[in-house]
């Protein structure tokens, strides 16, 4: 499994519009080929700034199978305007210890 962790801030005023595109954008991203599982925190104390976690099965079910796909042009339409900077996507895999 990999967690895809983004951290994202939103412009100034837009967070509750945001709020409900990411709400429609689910639809999205949670029928996507391996997908897992999700997780958006709001900031408790930087108004505006969210933690995106999203588990996939593989790196690729992202970094391809999502990202190349038509319906990760509905993604961008929907949430890609509300982001100021573009924030950064970052991969991570648990660290096992025996």
């Amino acid at each position: 499994m990999i967690l895809e962790a983004v951290m994202l801030q939103v412009k100034q005023g837009m967070e509750e519009e945001y709020e409900d595109a990411f709400r429609q954008a689910l639809v999205i991203i949670s029928s996507t080929k391996g997908y897992i599982s999700h997780e958006l925190h709001r900031c408790l104390e930087v108004k505006g700034k969210y933690l995106l976690l999203i588990n996939w099965e593989t790196l690729e079910d992202h970094t391809v199978g999502f990202r190349q796909s038509n319906e990760y042009q509905d993604w961008k339409k929907l949430l890609h305007h509300f982001y100021d900077p573009f924030p950064t996507v970052e991969h991570f895999e648990k660290v096992r210890f025996s």
